[in-house]
């Protein structure tokens, strides 16, 4: 079974599509509190998440003794790379929207996805400005990605190209091929500007012949602006694509996704 025949799967059953809106209205619930919401048993309610974890679309982390799950948008960004945005591209991007109703201080939101590749080569891509540039939209992150230096993110847009600071922060911890961790803060607008300093850790972790990328955005402040975080699913789209086909996504896209991490 194709990784798109494990998400039109999970997509299919109504159970599973109301489990994905809940963590579309809130992230990193627990069984319980998504089992109280639908007239089924614990293991009914666990089995459908099974499946939703088996296609990527949920992804399950530790927080102390309690099991969290969070909304994975890139598969569906996938799907709508390969079999949507040709045909309406302009609706079809609402797929990969993120809206959250948020009860905590701060929120993280994480993104998983699988590559054909080698941890060092997905590293590579990563730190290395040229290769960053191609599926960050022009964006190239520069750094000397050492333990507590800093790093920058520039782009030139424009038919007179004029370099603009993207994007800026510390390398809190660097560990290749394996972890990267980040301070961010986004200078593309006043409005993200306003929003501070969040971080953003990449964990990459090899299977097999590929590699499991998991992106962590955290310490965002409630209600944080979604154009921190909502670029994410298509800048990982574009990094798969790159890696594995050696092209670049032609998904055109606004300066909001334009200018994400």
């Amino acid at each position: 079974m194709t990784d798109d025949d494990r998400v039109f799967k999970a997509l299919a059953d109504s159970t599973r599509r109301f489990l994905l809106d809940r963590l579309f209205a809130r992230d990193g619930r627990t069984l319980t509190e998504l089992e109280s919401e639908l007239e089924m048993t614990r293991f009914g309610v666990m089995k459908h998440l099974r499946v939703l974890e088996d296609a990527g679309l949920v992804i399950a982390r530790r927080s102390g003794r309690e099991k969290l799950h969070f909304l994975n948008p890139v598969p569906i960004r996938l799907v709508h790379d390969r079999w949507v945005s040709k045909y309406a591209e302009p609706w079809a991007a609402a797929l990969s929207g993120l809206k959250h109703t948020l009860e905590e201080q701060t929120m993280e939101k994480v993104f998983e996805i699988y590559i054909k590749t080698t941890p060092e080569r997905l590293w590579q891509a990563i730190t290395d400005p040229e290769m960053r540039r191609k599926y960050t939209f022009g964006v190239a992150v520069t750094s000397d990605w050492t333990p507590g230096s800093t790093y920058k993110g520039e782009a030139s847009w424009g038919s007179t190209p004029t370099t603009m600071a993207i994007l800026e922060g510390e390398n809190l911890e660097v560990d290749p091929p394996r972890r990267l961790v980040q301070s961010f803060r986004a200078l593309w607008s006043d409005d993200v500007v306003r929003e501070g300093t969040s971080r953003v850790t990449w964990d990459i972790e090899p299977i097999g012949d590929s590699c499991r990328l998991t992106v962590v955005h955290d310490q965002l402040r409630q209600g944080a602006n979604e154009e921190l975080y909502g670029g994410w699913p298509m800048v990982l789209s574009g990094l798969k694509t790159l890696l594995e086909t050696g092209e670049m996504l032609t998904t055109p896209g606004s300066l909001q996704y334009a200018t994400a991490p």
